[in-house]
């Protein structure tokens, strides 16, 4: 039996369960019970009220990488790092794996920026204020322009 193509709210709901679960669509469509990737982008656009579920279940999935963060920034990972001294032995240290936590954190934070822009995204305040003045020159040529289109 090969992957379901023909749409129906069964699988929609699956996948948008999984979706705002934290499980990326690729992992999703691993499953040879789930239809492919190419198949849920062809949904989605057929399918609107499928399109609205699929974009809720993205923001409560960037909420829950929100969450992720910051359990990510409070627990600390130990974990072994191995170096190669200047003599050329290789050295091994057990310590918190911080680099490896803040890679974890950013990728999430750009993730979440992307998928809810307007909540995760960063704030660009504009406030432009435009004065315009009419020179001399400016004046005197809408005077001219207003005598010859009274003269016709």
């Amino acid at each position: 039996m090969g992957r379901p193509t023909t749409f129906t709210q069964a699988k929609a709901d699956a996948i948008c369960e999984r979706l705002s679960n934290g499980l990326s669509l690729r992992a999703i469509c691993r499953h040879k019970a789930m239809p492919s990737k190419t198949t849920v982008f062809k949904w989605l656009g057929q399918n609107s009220e499928f399109a609205d579920q699929y974009a809720r279940a993205r923001e409560a999935q960037a909420d829950l990488l929100v969450d992720e963060m910051i359990e990510l920034a409070d627990t600390p990972k130990v974990g072994k790092k191995t170096k190669r001294t200047a003599d050329g032995k290789l050295e091994e240290t057990t310590g918190d794996m911080i680099e490896h936590r803040r890679l974890q954190i950013e990728t999430r934070k750009w993730v979440a920026a992307r998928m809810r822009p307007k909540k995760y995204g960063d704030r660009i305040d504009v406030d432009q204020k435009t004065t315009v003045e009419a020179g001399d020159s400016v004046m005197a040529l809408m005077k001219a322009i207003d005598g010859r289109t009274r003269s016709k």
